[in-house]
């Protein structure tokens, strides 16, 4: 079983940071054996990819519209995934997800979320 809990949203001017945070709880392999990844949902738009990194964290993915401001770690032995957001805009606002992969498909479960609001 696998449960995912974000957290470290919040309300944040443009131009501000924020660093959100995904608390990982894996029984069935090694949470270091797993892809990790976040993603993020606004209002009345479906949910895109952020961002990636492989179980190492040297090798990471971003979505072009944060490519450069946002940066995606993971912590193996803590079992974190952390996303922190630099220079942020009124358009990063969404409830952010992070996830995992293993294998070729991301997990179609998903936690509950954490609120990223940025005001302009």
């Amino acid at each position: 079983q696998v449960q995912l809990v974000e957290s470290g949203g919040g309300l944040v001017q443009a131009g501000g940071s924020l660093r959100l945070s995904c608390a990982v709880t894996v029984s069935t392999r090694p949470f270091s054996t797993y892809v990790t990844g976040w993603f993020r949902q606004a209002p009345g738009k479906e949910r895109e990819f952020v961002a990636s990194t492989d179980w190492s964290g040297r090798t990471t993915y971003y979505a072009d519209s944060v490519k450069g401001r946002f940066t995606i770690s993971r912590d193996n032995a803590k079992k974190t995934v952390d996303l922190q957001m630099n220079s942020l805009k009124a358009e990063d606002t969404a409830v952010y997800y992070c996830n995992l992969k293993y294998g070729s498909a991301w997990r179609s479960s998903w936690g509950q979320g954490t609120q990223v609001t940025v005001s302009s």
